[in-house]
């Protein structure tokens, strides 16, 4: 029995849709694990260490146009640091290429 194209077609989307799905999910989770404790859950920096540190409010959006995505994914990649202090912790050895660049996503939706 022959398949049809478009089966082929409409399943390999499914599966496709259903990875993107547990990526999002997985930056959430990622967010909430490593990111949370100074950006916020919402990502306006409004936490103790956040005010400390004067994070930036991702749902601000001239603090999204204040960096690239390339900026962002080196900043997790590597960390950041100021004046010789550490600002953020790197977390290049913790999370894939694709799990930051799901990150940077979440940060990016957080945009209103």
């Amino acid at each position: 029995m022959k398949t049809p194209i478009k089966m082929i077609v409409v399943a390999s989307l499914l599966v496709g849709a259903a990875g993107w799905t547990a990526v999002a999910g997985d930056a959430q989770q990622n967010w909430d694990k490593n990111c949370a404790m100074c950006h916020g859950k919402d990502g306006k920096g409004q936490t103790t260490i956040g005010r400390k540190l004067q994070i930036k409010d991702f749902t601000d959006p001239k603090a999204q146009a204040s960096f690239t995505d390339d900026q962002a994914t080196k900043a997790v990649k590597e960390g950041i640091t100021q004046d010789g202090q550490l600002k953020m912790k790197a977390f290049g050895d913790k999370l894939s290429d694709d799990e930051i660049k799901a990150l940077i996503a979440h940060v990016r939706s957080l945009k209103p």
